[in-house]
């Protein structure tokens, strides 16, 4: 999940390769507390793969989690991971390398939206809260249906909403912090993207699904304060100006780390959250 520049991912910084890396921290933890839903989401998606693919592309591949679990579910099978940050692309080889899977995982620095990268013939195509940062997505899904070999398939997975960690009342403020922050971050264009089916369906594929996958998890503590941590660290420079002062001051002390009600020292945090898939085949 690489963004664009200049996108409400990035409202405007100057050290962009900062930026960077801290979205790839916050997409490793994210990962992490969601890999049960990224195991069910490959999992029905690619019963629809037919025989072992060869050749694997995993578009805006971020850190390459999901990327890492189609290596593993498929052994067989070269996995070419594309994004257009170079940062990103460190991630995937340095994971690549830890998990033993190097040989079979393989970068390509490259924009989709100036041009589709020379990968050869694919079997699977795996795109993750991709689709809708590129500018025309009716250019990128010609390119993929082109690269696509007869029968080869294209997954298409959205969040279908940013991630909750808050408990309603936070005994700070007034209750529903979060709720305010998603609804001005929404009004600003995060995560905005359609039902994918009537635009798959025009460029020729056909659709299978889709699939809706949900996560509500309490994993350990520390680990989920911190997926909590990145996240609204992350959200914080686009609500300046969208928020109010008071609703500011408490999202400030919780993202603070050497304050009581921070939440690095909470207890009363979980993930909830969830994730839409379209499969769709090339006929």
């Amino acid at each position: 999940m690489t963004h664009r520049s200049r996108t409400p991912f990035d409202p405007g910084h100057h050290d962009h390769h900062r930026y960077e890396e801290d979205l790839a921290q916050l997409l490793e933890l994210d990962a992490e507390m969601s890999g049960a839903s990224w195991e069910e989401v490959t999992t029905w998606a690619t019963q629809y793969v037919g025989d072992g693919p060869h050749t694997i592309v995993d578009l805006g591949a971020g850190t390459g989690a999901g990327g890492g679990v189609l290596a593993r579910r498929f052994p067989a099978a070269q996995v070419v991971a594309v994004d257009r940050s170079a940062v990103m692309l460190e991630r995937v080889q340095a994971t690549a390398r830890e998990q033993g899977l190097d040989g079979r995982v393989h970068v390509v620095h490259a924009d989709l939206d100036v041009t589709w990268p020379a990968v050869g013939e694919v079997d699977l195509v795996w795109a993750s809260s991709f689709l809708h940062e590129v500018a025309d997505p009716g250019a990128v899904l010609g390119a993929i249906r082109a690269a696509l070999r007869p029968g080869g398939l294209l997954v298409v997975v959205e969040m279908d909403a940013l991630p909750r960690f808050l408990p309603e009342d936070l005994g700070i403020g007034r209750p529903g912090l979060e709720s305010r922050c998603h609804q001005a971050l929404a009004s600003a264009g995060w995560n905005a993207h359609p039902d994918w089916r009537p635009l798959l369906e025009q460029t020729g594929f056909e659709v299978l699904g889709p699939r809706t996958v949900s996560t509500e998890a309490h994993p350990a503590p520390l680990s989920t304060a911190r997926c909590a941590q990145a996240w609204l660290s992350h959200m914080r420079p686009c609500l300046r100006g969208r928020l109010a002062a008071e609703d500011l001051d408490v999202l400030d002390r919780l993202l603070a780390e050497d304050r009581p009600e921070a939440l690095l020292t909470r207890r009363d945090l979980s993930i909830r959250g969830s994730r839409t898939a379209w499969a769709a085949r090339r006929p």
